[in-house]
């Protein structure tokens, strides 16, 4: 741990002296913006604790939402800020130490997306290679911002929708799965009546009326389930109505997930994908490509990077590219370094308007274990 800690308070330094302000987050946080935008998987592995007010509190899981909480707070709101950051986070890991380091760099107001994604992935790769990590590291990179832009432009039914990007969040979306996953869901009427309710509603919504009824139950969870996942549940079952998914739409989505390799050549193959189907994704490809040539300008090889339509990252507040940089020694498949786009995550904060954010965190037990 203070191994950890010396290379992570090494790794800000050279952040900080290329313009991102050093901060440092309280450690205790509110629990329910965790449960309310993060993944599943932080979730279920949160230490969750109660104030003397009766309020949850968790150690902090992950960086971003609290330094993403800490600039709305600040004098910066709003404004085009970059922080860097080193401490603990807390997280149940199994063949891990629950408590571990991170490092890493959040960048929020910038309006130049397709140059701020790529100083993000620039940094972090600069970052492995300062801390002695792999030479041959793998630079693995998805877009979330085109999985939606194609679902929009498919027009999909809601509840397959939300089946869709929770399993491309988790990573788990596949040709292999995507009939499973789209398939309509038989709904009994046994809660007809919750399902109405629900009906139309927003998650943090849901998620507060299914609160309110388990109160008044008397009851703090369900089956081991958070209320957040008792709601998205619900959530699901109340918009079965709109059926499965059409042959021609699985057709499409399955030729889209089977696009893979460097990032030029998967843009084209996406465009040629776009033409053929009728479906107009010209922003979000443009967008696309200009990253691509940005990470270029960076002295990023192209030619490296594995892009993948499929690869997602499991937070539930990616909006955009999202990258891992990992080692391909490593049999576990766990990533040195992890980010993406996160543009609407401070307006659920409470932002009066969208602040675009983009960052990334670093593990960096996993890298100087790596460098050892």
């Amino acid at each position: 741990m203070v191994r950890a800690r010396l290379s992570a308070e090494q790794l800000v330094a050279r952040f900080v002296r290329v313009g991102y302000a050093r901060v440092e987050p309280p450690v205790l946080q509110p629990a329910d913006v965790f449960l309310d935008l993060s993944g599943e998987d932080i979730r279920r592995r949160m230490f969750v604790t109660t104030d003397s007010e009766g309020r949850e509190m968790a150690l902090r899981p992950e960086f971003t939402i609290p330094v993403a909480r800490l600039h709305l707070e600040s004098a910066e709101a709003g404004r085009r800020a970059a922080y860097s950051y080193c401490g603990p986070v807390f997280r149940l890991r199994t063949g891990e130490t629950g408590e571990f380091v991170q490092a890493g760099i959040e960048s929020f107001g910038r309006t130049d997306i397709a140059a701020a994604d790529a100083e993000i992935v620039a940094l972090a790769l600069e970052a492995v290679e300062a801390a002695d990590g792999p030479a041959d590291a793998d630079l693995r990179l998805g877009d979330v911002g085109l999985f939606t832009a194609l679902t929009a432009a498919l027009a999909l039914p809601p509840a397959v929708l939300r089946n869709l990007k929770r399993a491309f969040a988790q990573g788990a979306l596949s040709t292999a799965n995507l009939a499973a996953l789209s398939a309509p869901v038989t709904t009994t009427g046994e809660h007809a009546g919750l399902l109405a309710a629900l009906s139309g509603q927003d998650p943090r919504a849901a998620r507060a009326f299914v609160e309110d009824l388990l109160k008044i139950a008397g009851i703090s969870s369900g089956g081991g389930r958070s209320p957040a996942e008792i709601a998205e549940r619900f959530l699901a079952q109340a918009e079965n109505d709109a059926g499965g998914l059409s042959d021609e739409a699985r057709d499409v989505l399955a030729r889209y997930l089977a696009i893979a390799g460097d990032p030029d050549a998967a843009a084209t193959a996406m465009r040629d994908l776009a033409a053929n189907a009728g479906l107009d994704l010209a922003e979000a490809l443009d967008l696309f490509e200009a990253r691509t040539g940005f990470l270029a300008a960076r002295g990023v090889a192209v030619e490296r990077i594995a892009f993948s339509t499929a690869f997602g990252r499991n937070l539930d507040y990616y909006t955009g590219m999202v990258f891992e940089i990992r080692d391909p020694r490593r049999t576990d498949g766990r990533p040195l370094v992890g980010g993406g786009r996160y543009d609407r995550l401070v307006e659920t904060l409470g932002a009066q308007q969208p602040i675009p954010a983009v960052g990334c965190s670093i593990w960096v037990d996993r890298l100087i274990g790596d460098a050892a």
